[in-house]
């Protein structure tokens, strides 16, 4: 591994600024937009994971289900898209100025930006849908859709970059997967995006990727994989431009259209910075993204109580809900959360780096 020097500390920061300043630029004319026209649920109220209506989440939450826009992730991807043209652009006119700080690159950020793009689309497709009828495309056909993105994106990885195995630590060679790195790679994004459910509480969401995105930002810098390393740094602080305006009371919500586009991203950037990255970025997932495993977890064991038991285990599922119903207060438990992404993430980077 090479020491790094002044440009490559300037590749991860500049990218990181310009998707701030762009989010904290295009906020107020977007949030012109989503109060002029309403765009937020017109009946309050949720489901749960049963199908009966969620009672105690409905209590702690009716009150800001509407009112309050959805659509908060156009923010997010609009400050990295727009931050990648702009540094591409200066790259082409000036590319001994700026040749080091675009990022977009073929061999390692043009499938993770067409699954930002891809994600972010059918996000937005049913955000409208919510906001015009009152319910939101069915979860089943959610999971179709981000299925299907990542098969493609897995096949990929296995046909075009001849990735089908991942890493371990303490393990001299990796883990060969053959075929059955399709379907794996598919279960991993599913899984992910089921924690996407944590936009639950003003502020949440945000933070949490936040986190997550300069982890694997730091990865890539520490694997040289600079690009990588550019585009994370430039969803982090798009994610900090949101979270701006996120923190209580939100201005607005990430909704799908931002956290199926970050899930399914996060995803990509995983695979990405492990064996095309001689890293471990699939071992440390779980870790650097706990808050997200955490609650599929709490879903999944609340599911499990309900039909094995015939009982809820949590008071409301997901995690951070049970907390609420405990009588913490939102402002706690988002503020807890980020602390416990700030520490899972530094042990995930360090077991990917070993």
């Amino acid at each position: 591994m090479n020491l790094f020097n002044v440009t490559d500390v300037m590749a991860l920061f500049v990218p990181a600024t310009v998707a701030f300043l762009i989010g904290i630029g295009v906020t107020p004319f977007l949030t012109s937009i989503l109060y002029k026209n309403r765009l937020w649920k017109k009946r309050a109220g949720k489901t749960a994971l049963d199908g009966t209506p969620a009672a105690t989440f409905n209590k702690l939450h009716e009150g800001r289900e509407v009112g309050v826009p959805r659509f908060g992730g156009i923010v997010v991807w609009m400050s990295v898209i727009l931050a990648a043209d702009l540094l591409q652009a200066l790259w082409y006119f000036f590319p001994n100025e700026f040749g080091g700080l675009a990022f977009v690159s073929r061999n390692q950020t043009w499938v993770p930006l067409a699954t930002l793009a891809a994600g972010a689309f059918v996000g937005f497709l049913d955000d409208l849908y919510e906001v015009q009828t009152g319910r939101g495309l069915r979860l089943r056909a959610r999971l179709s859709l981000v299925a299907l993105v990542a098969v493609l994106c897995a096949y990929w990885f296995y046909e075009k970059l001849d990735v089908s195995a991942i890493s371990f630590p303490f393990v001299a060679g990796p883990l060969e997967l053959g075929a059955l790195f399709i379907p794996f790679f598919v279960l991993v994004a599913l899984f992910i995006y089921a924690g996407g459910v944590i936009d639950g509480i003003d502020g949440l969401a945000g933070g949490v990727f936040g986190t997550i995105f300069a982890a694997y930002a730091g990865i890539a810098f520490f694997q040289n994989q600079m690009d990588i390393a550019g585009f994370c740094a430039a969803i982090a602080g798009g994610l900090l431009a949101f979270l701006w305006f996120n923190i209580p009371p939100a201005r607005f919500y990430l909704s799908e259209t931002g956290t199926m586009a970050l899930t399914l991203t996060l995803t990509v950037v995983a695979f990405l910075t492990d064996m095309r990255g001689e890293g471990r970025g699939i071992v440390a997932l779980p870790l650097i993204a706990l808050p997200l495993v955490v609650t599929v977890g709490s879903n999944l064991i609340q599911i499990t109580g309900k039909r094995l038991l015939g009982r809820k285990i949590f008071r409301i599922a997901p995690l951070h809900h049970h907390f609420e119903a405990l009588g913490w207060p939102p402002y706690k438990v988002t503020m807890r959360y980020w602390i416990v992404s700030v520490v899972a993430a530094i042990i995930g980077m360090s077991i990917a780096l070993l």
